[in-house]
């Protein structure tokens, strides 16, 4: 970690979940932050192990929502300045730099996003709405704090964003049983959400959704021109559509 005194003190921050595969790969291109907590969901793998050895600072909470598990690793931070990526996004020695010199510039901007290039099974899609994906990664804690508990929770942040020039490499979906693990737990979120909300799934959420989802996804977001990774990504996500009204009508029915 990070021996310039030039350089302000950075937290790095993320919660996991069986993520012994990406352990490693961010830690090591996390070098520049002066700490590296891990907010762990009581992984079965070897994911608080490995870290614990790499000198991560490995807390376990039971995990209720994603924003109070990203609020509470907030709350372990030394520093103001975090970084707070997940494990299966790849940090790059362009962004790295862009981080530090953006930190010692003393912006008076509070956060800032960074943009995601998205892959598929190793496929880099560049349509699809993919070619808009950011998310804030970079922000000083005195002014922000996730809210919401969907799968993508969001930063509210009192004062000026900004956009960092380089993006992260986000390998989402690494193969199909990755995947379905990632949409069974996703799905079920958000079905807890809507029951919660005492939503009502009809024929419209099975079927309508689902199939706009499709269409807006594979032809008017052009996912068409990724090829086959294009078909099988709006594929993806239209069933992920179906399945959280699913698993939502299991739970008004009383259905395990």
């Amino acid at each position: 970690m990070s021996e310039n005194n030039q350089i302000p003190k950075i937290s790095a921050l993320a919660i996991t979940l069986n993520e012994e595969k990406n352990v490693k790969r961010y830690i090591e291109s996390l070098s520049f932050a002066d700490e590296i907590i891990f907010v762990d969901s009581q992984s079965t793998d070897k994911t608080a192990e490995i870290a614990e050895q790499m000198g991560v600072k490995v807390i376990q909470r039971k995990f209720d929502n994603f924003s109070n598990q990203r609020n509470y690793a907030i709350n372990q931070a030394k520093n103001d300045w975090i970084v707070f990526f997940d494990l299966d996004e790849i940090m790059t020695v362009e962004l790295e730099k862009e981080i530090v010199e953006t930190i010692i510039s003393k912006t008076n901007k509070v956060a800032f996003f960074i943009r995601r290039n998205f892959f598929l099974f190793n496929k880099h899609l560049k349509h699809g709405g993919f070619q808009n994906d950011k998310a804030i990664r970079l922000f000083n804690k005195k002014h922000c704090t996730y809210d919401g508990n969907f799968v993508h929770e969001k930063i509210h942040a009192d004062g000026e964003v900004g956009t960092l020039i380089n993006s992260i490499n986000h390998f989402s979906y690494i193969n199909f049983d990755h995947y379905c693990n990632k949409l069974n737990f996703y799905s079920k979120l958000r079905a807890t959400k809507l029951y919660d909300e005492n939503k009502k799934p009809n024929i419209y959420h099975f079927i309508i959704k689902p199939a706009y989802r499709f269409l807006w996804q594979y032809f008017y977001r052009l996912g068409i021109l990724d090829g086959k990774e294009g078909f099988l990504s709006a594929g993806v996500n239209s069933f992920f559509v179906f399945k959280r009204y699913f698993e939502l009508w299991l739970l008004r029915n009383n259905i395990d």
